[in-house]
């Protein structure tokens, strides 16, 4: 499954950038995180591995992240192994004038097992959290003080 999905952040790029790539703020826009370690490479470069766990409804869910691409302020990517499913971000960073930015994500997802059949059932659901994310991340971003 692929689908590409994009927000406007009242902010410039560089500013975005700052808040996005400080991972201290993960939890500020993401409040199913309940807590990530890092586990190799250096942090937040190409290669690197975090583990990430969420709560999602009565179940915890386990990842590791693998930054893929990281050329910021333009792009930065990574993949997220779970349990039955890969996923596959690419986000790009665009300038829209001087106080704004475009925020683009395109999403890859490939499942096993049971997941596939959450999948089949529900497609719309994995769009509609990627939008919800990025929508925090905006209203987190956009509430901060510089």
């Amino acid at each position: 499954m692929k689908y590409s999905t994009t927000i406007d952040i009242d902010l410039p790029r560089s500013r975005v950038i700052e808040l996005f790539d400080n991972p201290d703020n993960m939890a500020k826009w993401q409040p199913e995180l309940i807590h990530f370690k890092h586990l190799n490479g250096e942090p937040r470069s190409e290669g690197a591995q975090t583990k990430l766990r969420y709560k999602m409804g009565q179940r915890e869910v386990e990842m590791i992240e693998t930054i893929t691409r990281r050329n910021l302020p333009e792009e930065f990517s990574g993949t997220y192994e779970a349990k039955g499913v890969w996923n596959m971000q690419v986000n790009f960073f665009e300038e829209l004038g001087e106080k704004a930015t475009l925020w683009r994500s395109e999403s890859e997802f490939r499942f096993k097992g049971f997941m596939k059949l959450i999948a089949f059932f529900m497609p719309g659901s994995f769009k509609k959290q990627t939008y919800l994310q990025m929508k925090r991340f905006k209203e987190f971003a956009e509430s901060e003080k510089p």
